[in-house]
């Protein structure tokens, strides 16, 4: 017999998790669009060329690779691959469609990607990722609309203990460079650092050692990992531990201040912590770079960052660009784990079930069905003319509080007996009066909880 499972680290969406995954894509969806952010969306698969080289040697080998189709197939080559990131591809039609474009450009967009990676609790080789990114401008203001944004989103779903993390590319190769780590190691490092919330000081320490950084850097590095509780307190700290000949340092530390700055006012406001252990992996960063974190979630919930030298890889010029990208899936862990979901989205198939007594009137319920959709109203056809009692069984089974019951005299009359479920009480209504009583019998229901 074959396998009927999905393949390992993908997913199955039955109803319930559909209505879930898209109340939080739809109030996500708003909140990016109050904030100017327009719809776009790319093909699932990109030419490999596009993808290689963007992520680190890390992200390489986490790439879906599509073999060659037809008589190449044999050669074990690859030229297509499944979409690894949102931010990629969006660098890519940037520069295709350039000349389309305003030069100042938001955009959201919320699609799966795939992983090669090993799945654990709230990772997946198939998820969604919910992108909103600015292009175009190298101002403060996009990190801290961008924070906003996220910030408002996170409220609006029902979070209420989140931080967001924030530190600058650039402050972390000065806070290596202050504490011993040569510059041809930085890239390496910075992909142990990332790893801290994961496997800890003494783990970071280890890989450190291991990708060839020396006994006192490690020691002084996650020394300087140790946080402050205020971004202000936190950046004093920080800007004290840089040499004074290094502008570039201190230009971070400056743009970090900015951001927070510009973010009082708005729900990013009290969240942001400057966290200088934040590294954020990908290799495109080249600027400011923010997390979100919660306490029951080892991970983040989504992250981002400047990335000011994306777009030229395809374009030749460099455009300036940043975006953050929250995670469909931690999310939905999360707000699960949490119960975090309104009640309404528990709702029924349907607000009213017909039912027949005789096959021979199938015709006469269709016709029902479609007056009382007309109407507003969700409405499902009992499909065969089983025992009464079967079919509303069946409806009292999947939720459905109301019962339209279409019998021969009923059709004679032009009326319909309507059951309600919950009361155990029935009412014989006109057809063409049904809609609006079974709507105010609906709201009653809400009433009453």
């Amino acid at each position: 017999m074959a396998r009927t499972e999905p393949a390992r680290g993908m997913r199955d969406f039955l109803p319930e998790d559909v209505r879930r995954r898209a109340h939080v894509i739809g109030i996500i969806a708003r909140v990016y669009e109050r904030y100017g952010f327009e719809p776009l969306e790319t093909p699932a698969v990109e030419n490999l060329e596009t993808l290689l080289g963007k992520y680190g040697d890390e992200g390489n080998q986490l790439i879906f690779k599509i073999l060659k189709r037809g008589e190449h197939e044999a050669s074990g080559q690859a030229d297509l691959a499944l979409r690894y990131d949102l931010t990629v591809p969006l660098a890519r039609v940037i520069a295709h469609h350039n000349s389309k474009l305003p030069k100042f450009f938001k955009r959201y967009q919320i699609q799966p990607v795939w992983r090669a990676d090993r799945p654990a609790r709230g990772r997946f080789r198939e998820f969604y990722q919910c992108d909103v990114d600015a292009l175009g401008s190298t101002s403060p203001a996009v990190e801290a609309e961008l924070c906003a944004a996220v910030a408002d989103a996170l409220v609006e779903l029902g979070f209420s203990d989140f931080v967001i993390r924030l530190n600058h590319r650039q402050l972390l190769a000065s806070i290596l460079s202050a504490c011993g780590v040569p510059p041809e190691l930085h890239g390496t490092a910075l992909v142990a650092v990332d790893k801290l919330d994961k496997i800890g000081p003494d783990g970071v320490a280890a890989e450190l050692r291991e990708r060839g950084v020396a006994a006192g850097a490690d020691a002084a590095l996650l020394r300087a990992f140790k946080s402050v509780e205020t971004p202000e307190g936190e950046l004093a700290r920080l800007g004290a531990m840089l040499s004074p000949d290094d502008p570039a340092g201190a230009g971070a530390i400056d743009n970090l201040r900015q951001i927070v700055a510009l973010a009082a006012g708005t729900r990013a406001d009290g969240r942001i912590r400057v966290d200088a252990a934040l590294a954020r992996g990908l290799s495109y960063y080249t600027g400011a770079i923010m997390e979100i974190a919660v306490p029951d979630l080892a991970g983040s919930l989504g992250g981002g960052g400047r990335y000011d030298n994306l777009v030229g890889m395809f374009l030749g010029q460099d455009v300036p660009a940043c975006g953050f990208s929250l995670g469909l899936e931690r999310i939905l862990v999360v707000m699960g784990e949490r119960n975090m979901f309104p009640p309404a989205l528990a709702r029924s198939v349907a607000d009213v079930m017909v039912a027949v007594f005789d096959a021979a009137d199938m015709g006469a319920a269709i016709g029902l069905a479609g007056r009382l959709r007309s109407e507003g109203l969700r409405v499902l056809v009992y499909p065969d003319a089983d025992k009464i009692g079967k079919q509303i069984k069946y409806a009292d089974s999947r939720g459905v509080p109301f019962v339209a019951l279409l019998g021969g005299n009923e059709i004679a009359a032009g009326t319909v007996t309507v059951k309600d479920l919950k009361a155990q009480t029935q009412t014989t209504y006109e057809q063409t009066a049904a809609g609006v009583q079974i709507r105010q019998a609906l709201e009653a229901l809400k009433d009453r909880g």
